[in-house]
């Protein structure tokens, strides 16, 4: 099977979500909040709500409860809801209080955070509840906001989903232009190349071709290879492909695949589809930061 991260893997690693949200609060607070220190009197206190608008699948509020206490370790962030969950519109996801400048300076980071993961979250789920009752497992592809992908991926299990090669170290994936260049423009080599490319990899290595005419099905399954994609493939020839490879390997469909299509392929006996609108083309969710300030003691006392 290709390199598929479980999707009840709903962790994140420490250093590199701390670092995406550095390099975000340096990008959008270099110098610090200067409209919050001129309008917001530093004793002022802030209670905020992060609401759902719309309806969706709740992903990355750890990131956004991290965005917030980096600014502020003091500040507390209560998560009402749990990564993977779906919410209706109007619910409340989480709640802050803290510092109303430190509230002020995090949100928009926290937001924007949140809100793409939990598109992303959301969209993969409305594709895995199509597919339900077919073998075929939805995945995404590297076609990620660069500097992001650890989140976006993250947010991708998040919807019931799974993860395709993280990057290009971790699997063979020989595409339509390695294959042009391996060849020389000779397909009778094809197998006979990818024989011996195989032959140099460790045992553990996934190696995946992809082709995009039924004719390249059988030198390709001729190498030995452990994933077939069959790119662009109309239905009746996906099936037909299935048919073909009949277990040999395992079968990934990719191209033309939309929440319109994606059923009508996950029924041709497809192992994977991978979708990279699932990452690269969404929309932010429609969530938003509340905040209600209040006079504390030492507000008051200004």
């Amino acid at each position: 099977m290709t390199d598929l991260t479980s999707t009840t893997n709903l962790t994140l690693p420490t250093a590199p979500v701390r670092d995406i949200l550095e390099r975000a609060f340096a990008e959008d607070a270099p110098s610090g909040d200067i409209t919050s220190q001129l309008l917001i009197p530093a004793g002022a206190r802030a209670t905020a709500v992060l609401n759902a608008r719309v309806p969706g699948v709740f992903s990355g509020g750890t990131v956004f409860r991290d965005a917030m206490k980096l600014v502020d370790p003091d500040t507390d962030v209560q998560l009402l809801l749990a990564d993977g969950e779906a919410f209706d519109a109007g619910t409340h996801l989480a709640r802050v209080t803290g510092s109303a400048r430190s509230v002020l300076l995090a949100e928009r980071v926290g937001l924007n955070l949140v809100q793409r993961m939990s598109a992303i979250a959301t969209k993969t789920a409305e594709f895995v509840r199509l597919v339900e009752g077919t073998r075929a497992r939805i995945t995404d592809t590297r076609k990620t906001t660069p500097g992001l992908r650890v989140l976006e991926r993250y947010a991708v299990r998040c919807g019931g989903g799974a993860n395709h090669r993280y990057s290009l170290s971790d699997a063979v994936l020989a595409k339509d232009n390695h294959l042009a260049v391996m060849t020389g423009g000779d397909p009778a080599r094809l197998t006979e190349l990818l024989v011996a490319a195989k032959a140099q990899l460790g045992h553990t290595t996934h190696f995946e071709v992809e082709v995009d005419r039924a004719d390249q099905i059988e030198p390709v399954l001729a190498a030995g290879v452990d994933t077939i994609m069959l790119d662009n493939f109309s239905i009746d020839e996906l099936r037909a492909g299935v048919k073909q490879v009949d277990g040999r390997a395992n079968v990934e469909a990719s191209g033309n695949v939309n929440l319109n299509t994606v059923a009508e392929i996950a029924a041709t006996g497809v192992d994977v589809i991978s979708i990279g609108g699932l990452t690269h083309s969404v929309s932010a969710l429609d969530l938003g930061l509340d905040i209600e300030l209040r006079a504390d003691a030492e507000l008051e006392a200004v």
